[in-house]
């Protein structure tokens, strides 16, 4: 088994990036979710609820993100990695309040003009500590602004399983994970706890629980029906529909599409 992917999303629920490699920190991937667009009370902001952010697309430059529309790439936004100072505010993701810096007013203009709506970008510096909850932590692990942990990661022959069930297949961007395999059955990764991708250990934490975001044609920022209707019909545990497995980083390193997976114990 080896890795065929590897993507990073560095402003939640824009455009991803596939990558030859990428630093793995305890985080996710180094730049990984590191932004995040909230509205005026602070916040989060996604597809769920606004699928036109579909058609934000990021891309990485050698000091900082470079953010255009995918129907109209002239008008763009540069962010530097490191912001500079700006307004330290509270900002809310699902059950959590931590502390992120406003990136500059110059961001928030250019995002509320593209999505038609009063936003704010915002950074997560490395002081802030979003924990994980401790019942999947194994170092008391902090996570970026995604959506609950660091990692996740489908098998290729999952998505491939999916797709002979559909009329219209879909692509991987529709589950946005952070790392792709080949060379297991379809769900293998149902069954794994510790595996060692390269040289860095990583531990399975819990499934993934899929919701409307994977509905949304990354292409044209349009909502359907499918795949959440299908996978309904045979991924469904506990009454949430699971689609790929969420992972913790146990060090830090670099992973590398085409190292081997292996799996410990």
């Amino acid at each position: 088994m080896q890795v065929s992917a590897i993507y990073i999303y560095p402003i939640k629920s824009l455009g991803g990036i596939a990558l030859p490699s990428a630093k793995a920190e305890i985080k996710g991937f180094q730049h990984d979710r590191r932004w995040m667009l909230v509205d005026e009370s602070g916040t989060f902001l996604t597809q769920r609820k606004y699928p036109q952010m579909a058609l934000l697309q990021v891309t990485l430059e050698n000091d900082g993100l470079r953010i255009s529309h995918k129907k109209n790439e002239e008008k763009s936004l540069f962010v530097a990695f490191e912001p500079q100072k700006g307004n330290v505010v509270q900002v809310i993701i699902w059950d959590d309040v931590v502390g992120a810096i406003e990136v500059s007013n110059v961001a928030n203009d250019w995002f509320t003009e593209q999505l038609g709506m009063t936003c704010k970008l915002v950074y997560m510096p490395d002081v802030t500590e979003r924990k994980i909850k401790a019942k999947y932590a194994v170092n008391e692990e902090s996570v970026s602004f995604a959506d609950g942990m660091p990692y996740l990661l489908i098998g290729q022959s999952s998505l491939d399983d999916l797709n002979g069930k559909l009329d219209n297949p879909v692509p991987m961007n529709r589950f946005r994970p952070n790392l792709v395999f080949t060379g297991a059955e379809a769900f293998e990764e149902d069954q794994w706890n510790y595996l060692q991708i390269g040289a860095i250990s990583f531990k399975v934490t819990k499934p993934c629980a899929r919701c409307v975001l994977t509905t949304v044609d990354q292409a044209t920022g349009k909502k359907g029906n499918e795949p959440l209707k299908t996978l309904a019909s045979y991924r469904l545990m506990d009454k949430k529909i699971m689609f790929g497995q969420n992972m913790i980083c146990l060090e830090e390193g670099v992973v590398s599409v085409g190292d081997e997976i292996r799996l410990s114990h």
